[in-house]
């Protein structure tokens, strides 16, 4: 394997490393009561384990994600429909797990991922991430069976993204050797799936990788591609395939910096979401793009970096903001950020980490640490025009929640989680 890496932070493990301070997830909010809409949190459970985390959402209502079985030594990719979770099983390996991506979840069920097989890799990579140095297979999981996806040649591949046509984006490796600047041993490109069959999205010109996170039911992909600056340093550029594999391919810009942009989601309005650097690349922010001009949609609380993960097809964005002790899930709509902490039952005991996954009614998938009990588990957020007793729900008010540290089994799972392809080029 090769020795070389990148420099990466993901979202989970900064989660995972988090300490004791005391948050006030209210301060700095807008009251918007009557202009925005308020939530009710559903518990996914999990699949026998402690620990589990949802990813993405369809407009069924549709839940996916991963989670530990019972005794906490492996992750296997779920599926929730009507509260219950249904283990997807793996390819023959320990582990498998869904990515951080909106739509992993097609109209008619279908779920798409990443597992480990049974099989040794033979240049001794580890691309599943979880240490065992397995070979790695995107999957589509339909009718109660986990289909491998194949690859372009090389030994390794990730599904990040389903349309409801059935198409299929992601990454494979190829069988040509990795530039200087990867992580990896051979050349990884993003890759398209559709009856069985794989095609390479090129990356941009000049580039050497790529990777795409999401597709719409139109056929438009987006992404990444990835260009070497120095032995051991690359760049990220965001970029969308208007027409798949032989469309072309866009740059959308950024936000100043020249490194970690990246496209994580596009709905069927062709609008699309993720994450550019600012000028200097020390931090980034969650961006819109539309009509070829990408926006800077800030962050919340004071903290430095945001990411957006979703978005739906009437322009609600979902993701979150965090720095390095504290994240904390947020809505953007109508041009404002909310922190979704201030939209649930104000004696809700869940603290809403991320938010990852948005369908067209308004439904939220994400994780969530319940400071009551401890439990790190996957939530679905519903609106709701008021709850069960009949009262108007309210946003919750300056909310001081302290954050208890993380049992040492549970940080164990999400940093196992983190080490995915698309996650570690985000910065």
């Amino acid at each position: 394997m090769k020795s070389r890496t990148l420099t990466c932070i993901t979202a989970i493990i900064l989660f995972a490393a988090l300490a004791t301070p005391v948050w006030l997830a209210a301060q700095e909010q807008p009251k918007r009561a009557g202009e925005i809409q308020h939530y009710t949190i559903t518990d996914l459970g999990t699949l026998g384990g402690t620990v589990s985390q949802a990813n993405g959402i369809n407009n069924r209502g549709l839940v996916t994600g991963f989670s530990t079985p019972p005794g906490d030594a492996v992750l296997h990719a779920f599926r929730w429909q009507n509260s219950m979770m249904t283990d997807l099983g793996t390819l023959g390996g320990p582990d498998s797990v869904t990515p951080d991506d909106n739509h992993l979840l097609s109209e008619r069920g279908q779920v798409v991922g990443f597992s480990e097989t049974s099989t040794l890799d033979p240049n001794g990579e580890d691309v599943c991430g979880f240490g065992t140095h397995l070979i790695c297979l995107p999957f589509v999981w339909q009718n109660s069976g986990m289909t491998p996806l194949p690859v372009l040649g090389g030994n390794n591949g990730q599904a990040g993204g389903i349309n409801n046509r059935g198409q299929i984006v992601g990454v494979s490796e190829t069988p040509n050797p990795a530039p200087i600047c990867s992580p990896f041993f051979l050349q990884i490109e993003a890759a398209i799936w559709q009856n069985a069959n794989v095609q390479e999205l090129p990356p941009f010109p000049g580039d050497t990788d790529g990777f795409a996170n999401g597709i719409n039911d139109n056929g438009q992909a987006v992404g990444f591609t990835i260009f070497c600056v120095t032995a051991g340093a690359a760049n990220f550029r965001a970029v969308l395939w208007p027409k798949g594999p032989n469309g072309g391919v866009i740059d959308l810009g950024n936000l100043g910096g020249a490194g970690g942009n990246i496209a994580f989601d596009i709905n069927n309005k062709g609008q699309v979401v993720g994450q550019s650097d600012l000028p200097g690349d020390t931090t980034h922010h969650a961006f819109l793009w539309q009509n070829g001009v990408m926006t800077d949609l800030g962050t919340i609380l004071g903290l430095p970096v945001s990411l957006a993960n979703g978005i739906n097809n009437k322009g609600q964005i979902v993701g979150f903001s965090q720095d390095s002790n504290n994240t904390v899930a947020w809505l953007w709509q109508n041009g404002v950020m909310t922190d979704l902490n201030t939209l649930i039952p104000p004696d809700s005991p869940w603290f809403l980490i991320e938010a990852l996954g948005i369908n067209d009614r308004g439904q939220i998938a994400g994780p969530a640490f319940n400071t009551s009990t401890g439990e790190f588990h996957g939530y679905l957020a519903t609106p709701v025009e008021s709850h069960e007793n009949g009262e108007v729900a309210v946003l919750g008010g300056t909310r001081e929640k302290s954050w208890p540290v993380l049992p040492e089994n549970v940080r164990r799972m999400l940093q196992r989680s983190g080490n995915r392809f698309g996650r570690m080029f985000s910065r």
